[in-house]
């Protein structure tokens, strides 16, 4: 081998596909094959045969070309393209995409009318995320092995894992294409491997409906929820997935401790259509809630919402009332550089109406009397717990020009880079103190209150859930998401 030829498998001759299923059997037969070349060259090299020189393999992709100006059904908010031209994406883990890849591309083939080409990119598959979850091969820290890694192997660059497209600042791919899918092979990977560090679940677990919590009370009862699921065979849901990777099926079957506390701790009602719910619980502050929504993002989920507690800012509130947010104050900072704050983070009707049945259903009330517990409005989100021990004319009279309601760390950070990832978001919060009003929160105070309200709070969030899994997908996803140039993919 010639120290300047890349040692590569087998090239593989692009092929058109009219058929979406056979389209991603090829992608999975592509990037298993490029997978297991750089694993098995991987372990021989732990192993003491250093390559003479590079090892390298390519992730697949999906290349379109499109060449008239097809008028695509307007009420839908993706599977289609804005006009001629060619699109492309590369693809990782198709075999964890693989329904989402054949619904979008026989959305595309049916609303184009052209077949759709799978082959190998440009795209070099970094070592690690091709070795990721393979428990017989592991990557040792730099310094280990007598030679760098970069020298024979291709690493994560992440100067090209990034938010380019989602964030509308790339247009183009670099041979001109533009972009099929929000985010790129690399992009998917890099955050593929973070959501198992910090939640300590595969991705594969995750489900298309995601609650976000702030607090561990509502892990506990979710836990006692799924349970009582399982015991039920019509519910639809087959498991419970704890942290770990831990398993059950049965509502009375034990769970053995996590091993880790992860930063995330994130728990799975599963079905076996994906249809299912994953609680995650962030923690407190907007720099969680956008790390957790930053690589949930990439599993592409049909919604998340935030159930959590929060300051109530109102007088007339009362402990354990509810909070439907209609729109957001953000003084969480963390998104400034990828969505301004002079970005209005619109409410979404089907995510509103779902939210407000549920606690129609759940508190059985309705109509002027469910005034009495849930108001909606503006939610503050700031970056600061102890705004309280600040001079109160700044903050206070900002959250009163601005109508808002309530205050908590994470709502508005969720919902703006559910707008940002173009993933329908809601919040609906429960008031668990109002400092405004002398009522701190405090151990002996919030005792009763996380008894009595946590179980009927998170129901309502598992229940609005369900009612959005009841409706077509392409009502979920609005077109109030979508942008200019928007990509085909969901």
């Amino acid at each position: 081998m010639q120290d300047d030829a890349p040692l590569c498998p087998a090239a593989q001759p692009a092929q058109t596909f009219t058929d979406a299923a056979a389209a991603v059997d090829r992608l999975e037969m592509l990037y298993a094959e490029a997978t297991t070349f750089l694993a098995g060259h991987f372990n021989t090299t732990l192993h003491g045969r250093r390559p003479t020189g590079r090892v390298r393999a390519f992730y697949p992709e999906i290349r379109l070309t499109v060449s008239s100006h097809t008028k695509a059904d307007s009420r839908l908010s993706f599977g289609h393209v804005a006009g001629p031209g060619t699109y492309a994406t590369t693809v990782t883990r198709p075999d964890l995409f693989r329904q989402y890849l054949i619904q979008q591309l026989t959305l595309l083939m049916q609303n184009h009318s052209v077949p759709v080409t799978i082959g190998l990119s440009e795209t070099p598959i970094p070592v690690h995320f091709a070795v990721a979850g393979n428990p017989a091969v592991s990557v040792p820290q730099e310094g280990v092995l007598d030679f760098s890694l970069r020298d024979v192997f291709d690493v994560p660059d992440l100067a090209t894992t990034n938010d380019d497209i989602v964030n509308g600042d790339r247009l183009r791919n670099a041979d001109g294409s533009s972009p099929l899918a929000p985010f790129t092979a690399q992009r998917v990977d890099y955050s593929l491997a973070r959501l198992s560090h910090y939640t300590a679940t595969d991705p594969k677990h995750f489900q298309n409906h995601v609650l976000f919590t702030n607090y561990q009370f509502y892990v506990d009862e979710f836990e006692s929820y799924a349970r009582a699921q399982l015991a039920d065979p019509a519910s639809g849901y087959t498991s419970f997935v704890s942290t770990g990777n831990q398993i059950i099926t049965k509502p009375d079957q034990p769970l053995g401790p996590p091993g880790r506390t992860p930063q995330m701790p994130t728990y799975h009602m599963t079905r076996a259509d994906g249809q299912g719910i994953t609680l995650v619980n962030i923690g407190v502050g907007p720099s969680n809630a956008k790390t957790a929504t930053d690589h949930i993002a990439v599993l592409r989920p049909h919604a998340w919402l935030m159930v959590g507690h929060c300051a109530g800012l109102r007088n007339s509130q009362s402990l354990g009332d509810f909070v439907l947010a209609h729109a957001y104050l953000r003084e969480d900072h963390v998104l400034d550089a990828d969505l301004p704050i002079w970005v209005p983070i619109p409410a979404l009707a089907e995510i509103q109406i779902a939210l407000e049945d549920a606690v129609e259903e759940v508190t059985q009330l309705e109509g002027y009397e469910l005034k009495r517990i849930m108001r909606t409005g503006t939610v503050a989100t700031i970056d600061n717990r102890n705004w309280e021990l600040r001079d109160q004319s700044g903050p206070v009279q900002r959250l009163s020009q601005s109508r808002a309601i309530a205050l908590d760390m994470e709502s508005a950070t969720i919902a703006a880079n559910g707008f940002r990832f173009r993933v329908p978001y809601g919040t609906l919060l429960c008031v668990s103190d109002k400092p405004l009003h002398g009522e701190l929160k405090l151990p002996g105070m919030a005792s009763e209150f996380y008894k009595t309200q946590v179980a009927r709070h998170l129901q309502i969030g598992i229940r609005a859930m369900e009612r959005l899994r009841e409706m077509p997908i392409e009502r979920i996803h609005s077109r109030k998401l979508r942008s200019f140039e928007e990509t085909a993919f969901l």
